[in-house]
């Protein structure tokens, strides 16, 4: 059953007043599996927030680990972000103007009918079990909020901490070089995030 996960604002000073702000989402679970202690995490909307976070009040990640998990976002972006076969299908599932070509096959001059949402800020996690920190692309959601390339969890504001499930940092499935998603995909399997979680279920919840 969906667990809400409750965020506040990252101050931006240390005299900022700091609002509540609720991201929540679910996470597929099993009968079987059992849930893991949830961690700590902060979304920032580009680099240079993550960087001046870290240097100004960073407890659990260094301008270093901004800067690596930056660089992961990106290159996950690049290879697992959906796909479709025309912009207007895209912003449907993404919102308007928040699409554009693929940049993978764009510059080799393949991309002309490949359209993907654009990435709008990073995740990182304090992931101490597996080894550190981790980080995931985030990306426009239809309802104005902002999720992982999978999907499966949705966050209202992509300048927030808070904790959440270490199953957020689960690497999607790839959609590079592999045929964009259709109308009829869409309608099929549910777009985003649906299209590649199964059983998964997404939800915003503001704050």
């Amino acid at each position: 059953m969906p667990k809400d996960t409750t965020f506040s604002h990252a101050p931006r000073r240390k005299r900022s007043t700091r609002a509540a702000l609720f991201l929540a989402g679910a996470t597929v679970m099993t009968l079987s599996a059992c849930q893991e202690e949830k961690v700590d995490a902060q979304s920032f909307p580009d680099l240079q927030s993550c960087v001046a976070a870290a240097n100004e009040n960073g407890i659990w990640f260094t301008e270093a680990d901004c800067r690596a998990q930056f660089a992961t976002a990106e290159a996950d972006y690049r290879e697992t972000a959906p796909r479709y076969d025309s912009k207007a299908l895209c912003e449907q599932e993404h919102g308007e103007g928040k699409c554009g070509a693929d940049p993978v096959a764009a510059p080799t001059g393949g991309g002309g009918g490949i359209f993907m949402p654009l990435l709008t800020g990073f995740l990182i996690g304090n992931m101490l079990s597996r080894g550190g920190v981790f980080g995931q692309p985030l990306l426009n959601t239809r309802g104005g909020g902002y999720a992982t390339p999978s999907g499966n969890q949705t966050f209202a504001s992509n300048n927030a901490r808070g904790k959440v499930a270490p199953a957020n940092f689960a690497r999607a499935t790839p959609t590079v070089g592999r045929a964009p998603m259709t109308q009829a995909d869409v309608a099929r399997r549910g777009g985003f995030g649906a299209s590649r979680t199964q059983g998964g279920t997404k939800k915003v919840f503001g704050g």
